[in-house]
């Protein structure tokens, strides 16, 4: 009985130096992420997490613009690789719409069309988008604009570089460790962290700007917050203004805060919404900004951000992943955990997938394989009666 007593004292005594040490040094934001994310069992941050966080609400529209169902909705079963992998990977969501129509459509785990889901980093897509609106609108210069017109703080011999458009194409050369599984990783800070704006504000410009891609949540961050000092807006309601309300988007979504309603977004990821909101995005980029004939995106620079800016990085455009892919041209949000919007503009094709999991990272390709394989077994169940599809 005394041993048990002895290490249970012990055991309280080093649990809190440990908690004490992680605030002394600044890691106070693990506690956070422990209770957050593994006392709900997960090792990583999940579809449902924003219910752990504070949000602000992205106003919907009083007008419904539904999606209309193809003449052969769901008539088509998906192929057994795509059943097998939707499966194992915890889909919750996959959607094929083909014209402009919802061809297929499936739900799993609960899941269904009114339920929303964390976007991750597919929300950098619609920071890119509302870069390009606020441009347009005169609040914002162009891509060249330099960051210190609305941030002088940077240090750095390079700070005059930095340009808005380098924040759009992953190249700002800012000192960032993009690891998700690291609970030290400035990544993780900022996931749990209460003062976004100071956190990415005492960054290092470690790089010259402008010259070449590297994948850095930072970047949008920094964007948004350009973005709220522009337009002197919450990013949440000049996106609901902006695309939610012109969109006849009537289910009202949520953008994760760092902290309380006086908050900051997290503009690099955590907008939630249904399968169906998010492939309204990729149908405004596929038809160059046009909403039903109605222009709310220029198209110059959507058809700008469907390029890429480096040529060693064909990968990445203006907020938008680019894919080559058996002589097809396809471009996609992407975000954790494997959130797609995958578009061929051509053959007039969005395939959106929500899930739990994603494939394991190739080190060898810029892709995941299940997005190759919702693409090929999307164009699988299509072909299966292709003779019948207008």
């Amino acid at each position: 009985m005394k041993l048990l007593r002895n290490t249970l004292v012990s055991f309280l005594i080093f649990f809190g130096l440990t908690v004490v040490s992680l605030y002394a040094f600044n890691y106070g934001y693990i506690i956070t992420a422990v209770k957050t994310v593994y006392f709900n069992g997960h090792t990583t941050a999940f579809l449902k997490d924003y219910q752990e966080f504070d949000n602000r609400i992205i106003q919907g529209s009083n007008t419904s613009n539904t999606w209309p169902e193809h003449e052969l909705f769901n008539q088509i079963q998906q192929t057994e690789k795509l059943k097998k992998i939707n499966i194992e990977l915890g889909t919750t969501a996959f959607l094929i719409i083909k014209n402009d129509s919802i061809w297929h459509e499936s739900y799993y785990d609960s899941f269904d069309e009114n339920e929303i889901s964390n976007s991750f980093s597919m929300a950098k897509t619609i920071v890119s988008a509302l870069l390009g609106k606020a441009i347009s609108e005169g609040y914002i210069k162009g891509l060249d604009q330099p960051v210190t017109d609305f941030f002088p703080q940077f240090e750095s011999p390079f700070q005059n570089h930095l340009t808005i458009g380098d924040l759009s194409t992953m190249s700002s050369g800012l000192d960032w460790d993009e690891s998700y599984y690291s609970p030290f990783s400035v990544s993780t800070r900022s996931y749990f962290s209460k003062d976004l704006r100071e956190l990415i504000l005492s960054l290092k410009i470690k790089e010259e700007p402008g010259k070449h891609y590297k994948y850095q949540s930072c970047n949008t961050e920094l964007l948004g917050m350009i973005l709220e000092k522009a337009t002197g807006k919450p990013l949440s309601e000049y996106l609901s203004s902006s695309f939610w309300i012109p969109l006849g988007i009537t289910t009202n979504a949520l953008w994760q805060l760092d902290s309380d309603n006086s908050g900051m977004e997290k503009a690099y990821c955590c907008i939630a919404a249904t399968a169906r909101d998010f492939s309204r995005f990729g149908r405004l980029y596929k038809d160059y900004g046009k909403w039903n004939g109605v222009p709310l995106l220029d198209s110059a620079f959507v058809a700008r951000s469907k390029q890429p800016r480096f040529k060693e990085s064909p990968q990445y455009g203006y907020g938008l992943w680019l894919l080559h892919y058996k002589e097809k041209d396809f471009f996609m949000m992407r975000g954790h955990l494997g959130q797609y919007v995958i578009v061929q503009p051509e053959d007039d094709l969005i395939i959106t997938r929500l899930g739990h999991r994603s494939a394991p990272r190739d080190p060898k390709s810029n892709f995941r394989s299940d997005i190759l394989t919702y693409i090929d077994e999307s164009y699988q169940m299509l072909n299966n009666d292709q003779q019948s599809i207008p």
